[in-house]
């Protein structure tokens, strides 16, 4: 599975993007479970945001769903986190 981040906003403007691949980790499924449960929660279009807050694109094997802050589902908020963390 393919899960990349997209973080974009924020006061200076600074565009951040990760992704993980979980083909061969021993936690693949544990990755797989959370990415299903962050697009649940997502939009299809971008939703309305608060100024200076980051605003999010989540992609999970082809899947796209937006998200930001400060409305972000526990389960999108520790995916992101955690792709922007350990992605490349």
């Amino acid at each position: 599975m393919r899960i990349q981040v997209r973080r974009t906003g924020g006061f200076a403007g600074i565009e951040r993007q990760a992704e993980v691949d979980t083909s061969g980790r021993a936690d693949a499924a544990e990755w797989h479970a959370l990415a299903e449960r962050a697009l649940a929660g997502g939009h299809a279009a971008p939703p309305a945001g608060v100024p200076d807050g980051f605003s999010y694109t989540i992609t999970v094997d082809g899947r796209t769903v937006r998200c930001a802050d400060p409305r972000l589902t526990e389960e999108q908020r520790t995916l992101i986190r955690r792709v922007l963390k350990e992605g490349a």
